[in-house]
């Protein structure tokens, strides 16, 4: 018989041998716990991603819910604000209008005076001018009267005309109508000649 062809004389052919005792070993470990070699050391685990997942939308729930929140209040707001500058457009001229109602009493008062002297006219006219500019006054409409000398002012004057003149150039002559402002805002700007150039 040949030696070689022994299994016992073959050396790491038998399983008795120790390399193959220790392989064998490993193998039947590894196939004691599937899967464990596709776990590596620091992977986080399928639970942990899900708790990860889970928490990520409840976050995201969150600030959707915070978000829709936030518009809502906004859309309320520009609402009221669009309300509340409708009435001021709409109720803007009431205080201005109860202001003049005792002028048109006066003037109704007036005519209705039968046989009233040119005095009595005059004394009712000023008396029914001094209602009107107290009425304009309580509602910051104020006169742009600009004393004769007043350097030219192109913002709250317009002028008709160039005159020639003893006083510096480009200086109010005349003033032929008032201007009015209403809270510093030109109405009307007040109509003058100027002093031409020398």
């Amino acid at each position: 018989m040949n030696s070689n062809a022994d299994p016992l004389n073959n050396p790491g052919a038998g399983p008795d041998e120790p390399g193959a005792a220790q392989d064998a070993g490993q193998h039947a470990a590894s196939s004691a716990h599937p899967g464990s070699a596709d776990v590596t050391p620091g992977q986080p685990s399928a639970l942990s991603l899900h708790e990860q997942l889970q928490s990520w939308q409840d976050k995201y729930a969150e600030m959707s819910e915070s978000f829709l929140r936030a518009k809502a209040e906004a859309e309320n707001a520009r609402r009221r604000g669009d309300e509340e500058a409708s009435k001021a457009r709409k109720f803007a001229i009431e205080g201005f209008a109860d202001s003049l109602l005792p002028v048109k009493d006066s003037l109704e008062a007036a005519i209705a005076i039968d046989q009233a002297t040119p005095e009595q006219l005059y004394e009712g006219v000023h008396a029914t001018l001094r209602q009107l500019n107290q009425a304009l006054e309580r509602n910051k409409v104020l006169e742009i009267s600009p004393p004769v000398g007043t350097r030219f002012d192109p913002h709250h004057h317009q002028a008709i005309s160039v005159v020639p003149s003893g006083q510096e150039a480009n200086s109010v002559v005349a003033v032929l109508q008032k201007g009015y402002l209403i809270s510093d805002r030109v109405l009307r700007p007040a109509l003058v000649t100027v002093s031409a150039p020398k």
